[in-house]
């Protein structure tokens, strides 16, 4: 501990560099994958806004379960869904396993008022917060 305490004091400009370069990759990760939306604000921004919730995995996933109200369009089907969304007066929210797909999606849709859900299902379930299963067609 003790070296390093000695480097930061003999190499002030280098440590002052790694620092800004730590912030501005915080920075930049936030900005790149979007706004993102707590599982307990989740709630309120679809009672207040109506927003569209919408599940990016694919239909095996979401039909073992997923958030109540939430619409299933796989994200490797998002581009036929573009117009769309864009058109869409509602808020979006995109939700996937643990949220960085979330982010691609949100790009791609360039949707004025959209979220990305923060940590996606996976979040969601640690919260102990509930999913819905969608009923199996026999």
């Amino acid at each position: 501990m003790e070296r390093w305490l000695e480097f930061m004091g003999n190499h002030p400009f280098l440590f002052g560099a790694l620092g800004v370069l730590i912030v501005l990759f915080f920075v930049l990760e936030g900005q790149r994958n979007g706004r993102k939306i707590s599982p307990q604000s989740l709630g309120i921004l679809v009672k207040a806004k109506n927003a569209i919730l919408i599940d990016l995995r694919d239909g095996k996933d979401f039909r073992d379960g997923h958030i109540s109200g939430s619409r299933n369009i796989p994200y490797s089907q998002i581009t036929s869904h573009l117009d769309e969304l864009k058109a869409s007066d509602r808020p979006l929210v995109f939700i996937c396993n643990l949220g960085q797909v979330a982010g691609s999606a949100l790009q791609k849709v360039g949707h004025a008022d959209s979220y990305r859900l923060d940590g996606g299902i996976s979040n969601w379930k640690a919260q102990g917060l509930p999913l819905v299963k969608s009923k199996t067609k026999a």
